[in-house]
């Protein structure tokens, strides 16, 4: 998996790179989480099933 995303970022309004900060196993699945190099938003997918960064 790299290390970079390029991802929408709600607080910037506009697309940019998202970090990978943080990376482990767990019972659902490999849990990732990804921080804006521009303003430190973070969102967390989870096995690509689970991302906290879509709205309801």
């Amino acid at each position: 998996m790299s290390l970079e995303l390029e991802h929408y970022c709600p607080n910037c309004e506009e697309y940019r790179e998202f970090w990978k900060v943080a990376s482990t196993t767990m019972h659902l699945g490999q849990k990732v989480k990804w921080h804006c190099g521009e303003c430190d938003y973070g969102f967390v997918r989870i096995d690509g099933e689970v991302d906290t960064a879509q709205s309801a």
